[in-house]
């Protein structure tokens, strides 16, 4: 690799693409953002290559180029599968940006990159094994192990909001219908707008999840019922993780992250689930927040692999 000076992160998102420039310290240096051209390829291979020049330019810096994308690239054909941006289905994302670039790109899912920014300087920093969760407009996942994002053989690693919810009672059997084409998903449950479904299901009144949150908080009967619920489910979702996984810390992010009574409900529900005599695992919230993915991009390449042999220099 040539000689750099900082590494570039991208975060590649639905209605924005945010860029960052971090400095040897993890120092951001600088930061753009533009909406995403949602349907235009082209226009998007442009605003990434112009956002990458202008944190360049106003940081003064040279950097290793990261993108987290809502999706992955196929270890079988080399092109972006499973985005929820459908104009970048189908594209050799990395092998274009390189060309346009000149200089190596790496890509990966988005939830890998919130997992690896808080397994390398975030809530989970020092931790062994991390496995970070998206819970938001959808339900995602990444495994980071030794500083290190778990890909897998199929670039699916991570991905527990498409199994179905662990321990299903009765009225959960069947299932909300996912768009991946199953029913039961954990994504259908999980969501925000599957919390706002079990809400309108009991009340038929269509609020937000932080509205839902904020009216339990206020004693709101109804609200409450649903939380506790939300909270046993989400509780059963993470001890199927912990039973495959055994994370050391398991970090939220996403907007239902910034419900706080998640953390100490979830961790007081799980022992139930977990098989073990105890429960050890961590649940802490993104130190990040928003800025987890676009951060954990640049720390797709290591430290060694920027500027490894430019010690001493």
């Amino acid at each position: 690799m040539e000689k750099l000076s900082g590494r570039v992160g991208i975060d590649l998102g639905g209605t924005k693409i945010e860029a960052v420039m971090l400095d040897r310290t993890g120092a951001v240096r600088s930061r753009q953002r533009v909406a995403t051209p949602r349907e235009s390829y082209e226009a998007t291979l442009q605003a990434i290559e112009s956002l990458i020049e202008r944190v360049e330019r106003e940081s003064g810096l040279r950097g290793s180029i990261g993108l987290g994308i809502p999706g992955a690239l196929s270890p079988t054909t080399g092109r972006v599968k499973n985005a929820n941006s459908t104009a970048l289905i189908g594209h050799p994302l990395d092998q274009e940006l390189q060309q346009r670039l000149q200089r190596p790109v790496r890509i990966a899912n988005d939830a890998n990159c919130f997992a690896l920014s808080e397994a390398i300087d975030g809530a989970a920093a020092g931790a062994a094994t991390v496995f970070g969760v998206i819970l938001g407009t959808g339900v995602g996942g990444g495994t980071v192990i030794n500083r290190q994002v778990v890909v897998g053989a199929n670039a699916i690693a991570g991905e527990w909001g498409h199994n179905p919810l662990p321990w299903p009672n009765p009225s959960e059997c069947s299932g909300p219908v996912c768009y991946c084409g199953k029913r039961g998903c954990i994504e259908t449950f999980l969501s925000g707008p599957g919390l706002q479904m079990s809400y309108y299901q009991l009340t038929t009144q269509q609020i937000t999840a932080q509205e839902i949150a904020l009216r339990a908080q206020q004693g709101e009967q109804n609200a409450n019922r649903i939380m506790a619920q939300y909270e046993e489910r989400l509780a059963r979702g993470l001890a199927g993780v912990i039973n495959l996984l055994d994370p050391t810390v398991i970090v939220l992010g996403g907007g239902l992250s910034n419900i706080d009574r998640l953390y100490p409900q979830v961790k007081n529900l799980w022992g139930e689930y977990v098989f073990s005599d105890e429960v050890r695992t961590e649940l802490v919230k993104a130190e990040y927040g928003d800025s987890s993915g676009v951060r954990g991009a640049a720390w797709l390449w290591s430290d060694e692999e920027i500027w490894g042999n430019q010690e001493g220099e």
